[in-house]
């Protein structure tokens, strides 16, 4: 059986929302004939934890915890949070808060920490990672980002072991939509976009989770076109095999949104509608799983809609997956025409009526029209037309079955076997 080094940041318990998707390819690989030892970091101590992942992770993975310097324990007593509350992301980069102390953290975050700020993680991981390599033969390095710091270390151990890299790109680098309406010195910027070429180019293959940002990244850097694929984020077949545990009160409608909801994504429109509407007599109930931004709260009570608003905040895996089930309707809002929520595939695999705000994203609009599940708004609009249709969204499960993230793995391992292939043939040579 071959063997990968898998380096991803987040890793069970960390609750962190984008773990699924490696949780998931790494779980799956072994099917397909490779084995994962999987370099994480220590304690990861900005997201809340989620113990039930743990049980997803198979019994004989070697997982090696490296240590890190975590620039965000400094942040906590800048602000003057205590170290065992959890941070809030997305009120670390509100602009909501205009005190003197947010923002300058938030400067010191964009400018002095390249690529990000776990970058704390490099000489650690490197140095434990170059003795590992030493004693124990990998056939490739995969590595997942954000954190992109992740890809750098990634890189110089496929430069000093010569071994296929393939880096993940769950979101853009350079452009990555956090740094929207912040200002970063060019200094910054053109560090940040050598380390971004530099491990494109060493990289044998390049996975993406969009067709948009292939294309972006095509755009910037043609020689990417011949050597990447995208796997879109998926979902976990398995998760929806049981019945939902989650009960609502009868007669009232829930429109729910999981995940983090930042100041950028505000559907100020909506909540203007739903108070309509709930002024009419209907019983509309909102429920926000995650995170939600001081600017979607304060629009919230603008509104009047304190009163059926639910916050659960952070739940474990399969709650959040039960609540989605039992919705009437799921939001999803996007940030920008690169961006396709992760949730959207658990929310098609719900077969509940999907509305979603962006604009200019033509990805996300196209696998709605394709499973037919719901409607791709602008902000500007109210949403009134999709609560009319929402009786004619009937999603189409084959479809959407082909975003399993089993599938996913599979053709994850079949460009793994190709890359080592052509290593061997080289190294032989």
């Amino acid at each position: 059986m071959k063997k990968v080094l898998a380096l991803t940041y987040y890793w069970p318990p960390s609750g962190k929302a984008s773990l699924h998707f490696p949780l998931q390819l790494i779980k799956h690989l072994q099917t397909f004939g490779w084995r994962s030892t999987v370099a994480t970091v220590e304690e990861e101590t900005f997201t809340q934890k989620d113990e039930s992942l743990l049980a997803d992770i198979p019994p004989d993975i070697i997982v090696h915890k490296i240590k890190s310097f975590e620039p965000f324990n400094l942040y906590r007593t800048f602000i003057g949070k205590p170290k065992t509350d959890p941070l809030v992301a997305s009120e670390t980069i509100s602009k909501e808060k205009k005190n003197l102390t947010h923002r300058i953290s938030i400067w010191v975050r964009m400018n002095l920490f390249i690529p990000d700020a776990r970058i704390g993680w490099y000489p650690f991981a490197v140095k434990f990672l170059r003795k590992l390599l030493k004693n124990e033969m990998f056939d490739a390095i995969v590595t997942v980002g954000p954190p992109h710091s992740t890809h750098l270390i990634g890189l110089r151990l496929s430069k000093l072991f010569h071994l296929p890299h393939v880096p993940i790109f769950i979101d853009p680098w350079v452009d990555i939509i956090y740094y929207k309406d912040f200002k970063r010195s060019a200094p910054t910027v053109g560090l940040d976009k050598y380390f971004e070429k530099s491990v494109l180019i060493n990289a044998s293959h390049i996975i993406f989770v969009t067709n948009s940002m292939r294309s972006d990244f095509i755009e910037k850097y043609p020689f990417v076109k011949e050597k990447s694929t995208v796997l879109y984020w998926g979902y976990n077949e398995e998760n929806f095999n049981s019945f939902p545990q989650t009960e609502k009160s009868s007669g009232e409608k829930i429109l729910l949104h999981a995940g983090n909801i930042f100041d950028y994504q505000n559907p100020k429109q909506l909540w203007k509608y739903l108070k309509e509407k709930i002024s009419q007599d209907e019983k509309i109930k909102l429920q926000f799983i995650g995170t939600v931004s001081p600017g979607v709260r304060a629009s919230l009570k603008e509104n009047h809609l304190e009163e059926v608003t639910e916050y659960p905040g952070f739940l474990p895996y399969q709650a959040v997956i039960d609540h989605i089930r039992t919705a009437d309707y799921l939001l999803v809002c996007t940030t920008e025409k690169r961006h396709v929520p992760g949730k959207l595939f658990e929310y098609l695999r719900a077969q509940k009526p999907i509305l979603c705000f962006g604009e200019e994203n033509f990805e996300v609009a196209e696998i709605l029209r394709s499973s037919n599940a719901g409607m791709f708004v602008s902000y500007q609009n109210d949403g009134e037309e999709f609560f009319n249709k929402s009786t004619s969204f009937i999603t189409d499960l084959p479809f959407v079955k082909s975003f399993d993230r089993r599938i996913a793995a599979e053709k994850l391992a079949a460009i793994l076997q190709r890359l080592s292939k052509t290593n061997d043939m080289l190294n032989h040579d």
